[in-house]
């Protein structure tokens, strides 16, 4: 959840790292039975009022894109998948006032050297009962419906909705509409190459059909002509939210134009209002840098770590997407995986993007 937040401007923690809101719901969640189903706990239960559909919104968000990844990996199998906020990526092209449909995310399966496939995708929460999730997955159509890459009405998507209830096991109910849409062209030594806005015309174009002409249609709409830049507009997305995680500024602000929010990210730094790439640590082996977070859970100071691995910090920061990226596929993790690390001290979560979240309890 942190990960898929690093960039998207729409959290409650607005002022701090945007990725640090994920950490309120360390204690909103715990493991009931032998299987360990995710279920809210008492502290999950409690929250009210606006907290709670706040609470519905981003854990929706949390769910859907593990469980996006997860189905991806399995189809896909070989390939990376990367999710990026939509908004990010749409403005590098689109004007977005005037048109509210839209996706959450894009995934990205990719491979060096292979064409890449997008899927659009939307991710909700509710704490009603499972029948609440349909309406949702119908108002989800409408949203990733309004973004179509190569043909008309041929690009695949996902949707979700989670279930969190206030009894049983967190459910997660999803929506596949199949397409054989959504490619993206053979693209890597120009993903180094610094973006320029693209100016798009905000309509989907519905092709001629019988004595019906062709018909504009709000959304958004890769034409063939465009997929190749498009395809670098998501890799320096996917390049400028693992940056970000890691609190340097200085190093995203590259990645993104002015109107993708790039100015944002040319302002001095302060630990108090924004993260500062500062720390370095060596976690389950892997030599990390980033940025810290001291707070308070139930009374305990208890610190959090986000960073990414120090080589592809160090490829990022050159600007050299494409050296980035085959590496990470190089590298034998195909699926993210959490452990306890000693000389930490605490529990470590690595992504196959090279991202890392570590979080210890801070001991007088």
């Amino acid at each position: 959840m942190g990960r898929s937040i690093s960039l998207d401007k729409q959290g409650s923690a607005r002022g701090l790292a945007e990725h640090w809101g994920c950490l309120k719901y360390a204690l909103a969640l715990e493991a009931r039975g032998e299987d360990g189903y995710s279920v809210l706990s008492e502290e999950g239960r409690s929250t009210q009022r606006q907290h709670k559909t706040v609470q519905a919104h981003e854990l929706g968000v949390g769910f859907g894109v593990v469980a996006a990844e997860h189905i991806l990996r399995e189809r896909y199998r070989g390939h990376r998948v990367s999710v990026v906020p939509v908004e990010t990526v749409l403005r590098a092209g689109w004007p977005l006032t005037g048109n509210r449909y839209r996706p959450r995310f894009f995934a990205e399966v990719w491979k060096p050297g292979e064409q890449a496939i997008v899927f659009p995708i939307v991710c909700k929460g509710h704490h009603g009962r499972s029948s609440s999730s349909y309406p949702q997955l119908a108002s989800a159509s409408a949203h990733v419906e309004a973004v179509h890459i190569g043909p008309w009405n041929k690009t695949p998507s996902l949707v979700f909705s989670t279930e969190l209830s206030m009894k049983g096991p967190v459910v997660v109910h999803a929506l596949h509409a199949d397409g054989d849409g959504g490619i993206l062209p053979v693209q890597e030594e120009e993903m180094n190459v610094r973006l320029r806005y693209r100016p798009m015309p905000p309509q989907i174009m519905k092709p001629a059909e019988g004595p019906h002409p062709e018909e504009g249609m709000l959304g958004f709409h890769v034409l063939p002509r465009d997929a190749e830049w498009f395809r670098c507009v998501l890799a320096r997305v996917d390049a400028a939210g693992a940056v970000a995680f890691t609190g340097d500024n200085q190093a995203t602000a590259p990645y993104l134009i002015k109107q993708q929010g790039g100015h944002n990210y040319t302002r001095q730094s302060h630990a108090v209002t924004s993260s500062v790439r500062d720390m370095e640590h060596t976690l389950l082996g892997i030599h990390c840098v980033g940025t810290e977070h001291i707070f308070r859970l139930n009374g305990e100071r208890v610190e959090a770590f986000s960073g990414l691995a120090s080589d592809l910090f160090e490829l990022l920061s050159g600007l050299r997407v494409n050296k980035y990226r085959r590496e990470v596929d190089a590298r034998q993790e195909q699926n993210p995986y959490a452990k306890w690390d000693e000389s930490w001290g605490g529990a470590v979560s690595v992504r196959p993007d090279g991202s890392v979240l570590a979080i210890r309890r801070l001991r007088a």
